[in-house]
């Protein structure tokens, strides 16, 4: 089992995205949206997507959730992509990360593949 500070332990999906989310703004996000999958998606509650002006920016945004979450002793689970820096996914259990470059974001259109999904208001973040 993972060694989570005890304040993160007690954390919710929800206050985790927002860790995530203030990191990617932290770090020049594009166009961030939170989803809430909860009983849409077994494997995650939420989902982060973000867009990155350039492959470089894309991996930076990467390294950058990756260092904040490792801060808090959540390593992600897997994290898929980051050498090509076009779609990178990193998977923080009941936390999934899209991060795309801004012509494959509009080209796999996760927003609409989950239009069922509730949006999370960015203000709460």
């Amino acid at each position: 089992m993972k060694q989570l500070k005890k304040e993160i332990q007690e954390k919710s999906g929800l206050e985790r995205v927002k860790i995530c989310a203030r990191a990617a703004l932290d770090s020049k996000a594009e166009d961030l949206i939170i989803l809430d999958v909860r009983g849409l998606a077994s494997f995650a509650d939420y989902f982060l997507i973000m867009s990155g002006r350039s492959t470089r920016h894309v991996q930076g945004l990467a390294e950058a959730l990756e260092g904040a979450m490792r801060s808090k002793r959540i390593s992600a689970a897997k994290a898929e992509g980051i050498q090509d820096g076009m779609w990178v996914l990193l998977d923080f259990d009941d936390v999934v990360v899209h991060i795309f470059y801004h012509e494959q974001r509009a080209f796999y259109d996760l927003e609409g593949l989950w239009h069922d999904a509730a949006k999370v208001e960015l203000d709460e973040v």
